[in-house]
């Protein structure tokens, strides 16, 4: 890997363009949509040779309140509950300001993707994520991330829009506090540079470059990464180089519910609806209902690094609705028994310990690790799925203002230099705790929308 540089411009580009926008993730196509119907000339570059990034290995899922879908489900939602709902579970460590503008703009991005663009959004009515109050989880019919980022490409494909694949960018141009292009590598291992008028940065974070992780999140330096390898951290390593200002480096989503050694994402549904997790000595460990993201420390923990997700077909019939889970059963991953015996033997784990631990599982109360749990208790078929732990996007990075404007360390924007995403900070806290669902997906649209349409 060429680390990142910044440099003075060059006295001719190879090619110049007015909005220049690195990545081709959810952030990047949402952004050059936008700025396409703001009428500006754009250009996307993206590493990999088809756009995917982070997007495609995420469910999909964009939270929002207050959009056409949620009335006509009758659901009453608003940004001020979501924004109430994103500060609480980041336990009130967020910028206010930028919380407000990403609850606040998530309702008209999802109506606009869906009107506009044609998207085929449908809300996730079946079972609640923790920590939202409402039913706002927006995602196409496979709730997979590589549907989304498909659809994507095709609206911009459908707009006539450029991206160029293959092109990683190494150095940025940069002179007089304005950003004036970039190099980027091409196949041939050729650098060409294009000019820009103005520069979003939609590269996403920093998860794939493992000296990063180990410097700003070493808790979960030896977590499994189940991001995309694209995720260098261009975007904090040129902030330093310019003096731009970044944030909660340290924060992060976590995941502690992925098939091992399969590598597969298993829905968090297998937990909210009632199901456990439990270690290699079939007993509980933590309280499950903190989230997904606090599960990665929780099971790395844990002997070996791994866990079990213990539910039952009922909650198995929910979770199937996730192509990642159907992919799961279809490897062998989730072992089913009509007694609970049965699975304990399927799963390599002793028996009476893990028949305890289920008996163990309260009803209409809080169990000792403070889990409420509801009237529905487990029952057969059994289900269950060896899983680890794994980082799957960082979430701190490069501040940006109400325009999505990155900040320079000194209080004032940069005029053209334009962050969202995993490249921006979000609204996750300081640490991985902070995490609410779609979290990362909620900061790429936002701010991909609003980089799009402002003006320099």
């Amino acid at each position: 890997m060429t680390a990142p540089t910044v440099k003075a411009p060059p006295e001719a580009f190879d090619l110049e363009v007015e909005t220049l926008i690195i990545g081709a993730g959810a952030c990047g196509l949402i952004a050059a949509l936008s700025a396409d119907e703001a009428g500006q000339q754009v250009l996307v570059l993206e590493a990999d040779a088809s756009p995917s990034g982070s997007t495609a290995l995420s469910a999909g899922l964009i939270p929002a309140a207050g959009t056409a879908l949620q009335q006509a489900a009758g659901i009453d939602d608003s940004p001020a509950l979501f924004a109430a709902d994103i500060q609480a579970k980041a336990h009130h460590e967020n910028n206010q300001t930028l919380v407000n503008l990403l609850a606040q703009n998530a309702a008209p991005v999802i109506d606009w993707l869906t009107e506009t663009h044609g998207l085929p959004f449908s809300l996730v009515d079946d079972f609640d994520y923790p920590g939202h109050s409402s039913r706002r989880m927006h995602g196409l019919p496979t709730r997979a991330g590589r549907e989304l980022i498909d659809a994507l490409r095709s609206a911009a494909e459908r707009a006539g829009l450029d991206i160029i694949c293959d092109r990683r960018a190494e150095t940025l141009y940069f002179a007089d506090g304005l950003v004036h292009g970039i190099a980027a590598r091409r196949p041939d291992g050729r650098l060409e540079t294009i000019g820009c008028k103005r520069l979003i940065l939609a590269c996403n974070g920093f998860g794939g470059n493992r000296a990063l992780v180990s410097k700003h999140m070493p808790e979960i330096a030896e977590g499994l990464w189940f991001g995309h390898d694209g995720n260098r951290g261009e975007a904090v390593l040129w902030a330093d180089q310019i003096g731009a200002a970044t944030d909660h480096l340290g924060a992060y989503q976590g995941h502690g519910n992925v098939a091992h050694p399969h590598g597969i994402l298993i829905t968090w549904a297998t937990i909210t609806e009632g199901g456990v997790q439990v270690n290699a000595a079939g007993e509980r460990f933590w309280n499950e209902a903190q989230g997904y993201s606090e599960a990665a420390r929780a099971v790395l923990s844990q002997p070996g690094g791994e866990a079990y997700a213990i539910f039952d077909g009922r909650i198995a019939a929910i979770a199937r609705q996730f192509e990642d889970f159907k992919r799961a059963e279809a490897q062998g991953a989730i072992k089913s028994a009509e007694t609970l015996e049965d699975l304990a033997r399927a799963l390599g784990l002793p028996v009476a310990p893990l028949c305890q631990t289920i008996a163990d599982i309260p009803t209409n109360s809080t169990d000792r690790f403070g889990r409420a749990f509801g009237a529905t208790h487990l029952g057969p078929p059994f289900c269950g799925v060896r899983v680890t732990a794994a980082l799957f996007h960082t979430q701190g990075g490069l501040q940006v203002d109400t325009s999505a404007r990155v900040m320079s360390r000194k209080g004032t924007p940069f005029a053209n230099l334009y962050a969202g995403g995993g490249a921006a900070c979000g609204v996750s806290g300081q640490s991985d705790s902070g995490y609410l669902s779609g979290n990362g997906l909620l900061a790429a649209a936002v701010l991909g929308h609003i980089a799009g349409r402002a003006t320099h």
